[in-house]
């Protein structure tokens, strides 16, 4: 059981709740704290620890299929490959890695995946507060454990456990990520430049990135980390129909756009994002 692997990097959420951070779990049929406090571990896998009813906006089903769909497609290989090459600079031999809004996993396998070739096997945590994420993603073929819980809320992570902390066009509390790290330890952010999807989003009329998002991001982080380094990945990518229906029902436009919609499919479509690595001093 994968989650048996990373067991020792959870904290219990409702002791934290109780201003008792930090209280250690441990995984027997279910998981449990000193405190009595117990959390099943679904048949598939993962374990929910978000202590309250999924969200509303949470992924789906069709949400993650389509994200499976169009990740399986290379369209986003680049940057996933950037990533994974940023988690090189990790300095454990055997790295402990949180994907904080890790959907599926697809990232974060791809990162054990790149660690493993390096002889430097990892284990990690995709965080989601999407069960059918967590269901996909605790199937990964590496060591992964699957947990149910908000990006938005304190992580039921230990703090100082984990050697790189990704962030994947996802929610992201710099304040929490400094916490989880060790000490050196990297937080790995991959956002959208304003040139991101750009083309697509104009002639679909799909939300827009927020004007200052990245000027934000860095303002908020460095209050908390010290930045090391910043590379831009760009890239032109031509996808077929479907898999741009793929693109748009993965994120947060499956919930404004409706499927068949649009004018047309535009000719190309650029990929823009900004990989930031923030070190934990």
């Amino acid at each position: 059981m994968s989650l048996a692997s990373v067991v020792d990097l959870l904290a219990c959420p409702t002791c934290a709740d109780r201003d008792h951070a930090d209280v250690p779990l441990e995984l027997v049929t279910s998981l449990r704290c000193a405190h009595g406090h117990t959390y099943d571990v679904a048949r598939q896998g993962h374990v929910n620890l978000l202590g309250r009813a999924v969200p509303r906006n949470a992924d789906g089903p069709d949400m993650v299929a389509a994200r499976e769909r169009f990740l399986s497609s290379g369209a986003y290989d680049p940057v996933g490959d950037a990533l994974a090459g940023a988690a090189l600079s990790t300095r454990a031999d055997a790295p402990a890695v949180l994907d904080v809004g890790a959907g599926p996993g697809w990232y974060l396998d791809r990162v054990l995946a790149r660690l493993d070739a390096a002889g430097r096997p990892g284990r990690g945590v995709a965080l989601d507060v999407s069960p059918a994420a967590s269901r996909r993603a605790a199937r990964s073929p590496w060591a992964v454990g699957a947990v149910v819980a908000d990006a938005w809320a304190r992580l039921p992570v230990r703090s100082g456990s984990v050697d790189a902390a990704l962030s994947v066009f996802a929610p992201r509390q710099p304040a929490e990520l400094a916490r989880v790290l060790v000490r050196g330890g990297l937080a790995l952010v991959v956002s959208p430049l304003p040139e991101h999807l750009a083309a697509l989003r104009a002639a679909w009329g799909l939300l827009d990135v927020e004007p200052g998002k990245q000027e934000r991001l860095s303002a908020t982080f460095a209050e908390h980390l010290e930045l090391r380094d910043e590379v831009d990945v760009r890239y032109a990518v031509a996808l077929a129909e479907p898999a741009l229906e793929d693109l748009v029902a993965m994120g947060p436009n499956a919930f404004h756009h409706a499927p068949g919609t649009h004018p047309g499919a535009p000719d190309g479509v650029e990929v823009a994002v900004r990989l930031s690595t923030w070190r934990r001093g």
